[in-house]
């Protein structure tokens, strides 16, 4: 799969929650993690089995002015709003960082502003921090991974992953385009 992303929360209180998404996040292959505005130092977190901390850059940001994400990653709320994309809909972009709101509030008008995109799980009410991070996690694996059609009837893939044939080159200029006949 082409691209990255990093997830992490706003706000966050609960050190088991945190390491829960982090060792999510390890598992589902993140570059990094962050949180923006903790509400206690998140290290020493016992939930975090995989120690995905100790493989992938932790980033503790103290306000959203502070967020310095990579060029030209795209920073994609998670928030029940009434504007908000629904998961099932959303193509998500190759360079991502996902950021989820606070276990008892929502995220920021300061974040919300600096996000691209902002999505929503359609479900009746919130979850768990740890539980929406995964279940995007999830949707971005199914949408942007290699994987076999699902089957029309119940059951495993019944045809194989298809294989990733290579392009040819692009030339990305005129330039380049003349020089490619001349040798």
């Amino acid at each position: 799969m082409r691209g990255y992303f990093g997830i992490g929360a706003e706000g966050i209180s609960k050190l088991e929650n945190f390491g829960n998404l982090v060792r999510t996040a390890h598992g589902f292959g993140a570059s990094f993690c962050f949180t923006v505005n903790p509400s206690r130092q998140m290290h020493k977190i016992s939930s975090d089995t995989s120690k995905g901390m100790d493989y992938m850059p932790y980033f503790p940001w103290e306000s959203a002015e502070d967020i310095a994400l990579p060029r030209h990653c795209r920073l994609v709320g998670i928030e029940l709003t009434e504007d908000a994309i629904d998961l099932p809909s959303f193509r998500h972009p190759s360079r991502a960082a996902y950021i989820l709101g606070p276990e008892k509030g929502s995220l920021s008008n300061n974040i919300q502003q600096q996000c691209t995109h902002i999505i929503k799980i359609p479900t009746r009410f919130c979850l768990n921090v740890a539980t929406a991070g995964a279940i995007v996690m999830y949707d971005r694996i199914l949408t942007l991974g290699q994987f076999a059609p699902r089957p029309i009837k119940s059951g495993g893939p019944t045809e194989p992953v298809p294989f990733h044939v290579q392009g040819k080159p692009k030339m990305r200029s005129k330039r380049a385009e003349f020089y490619k006949d001349q040798f």
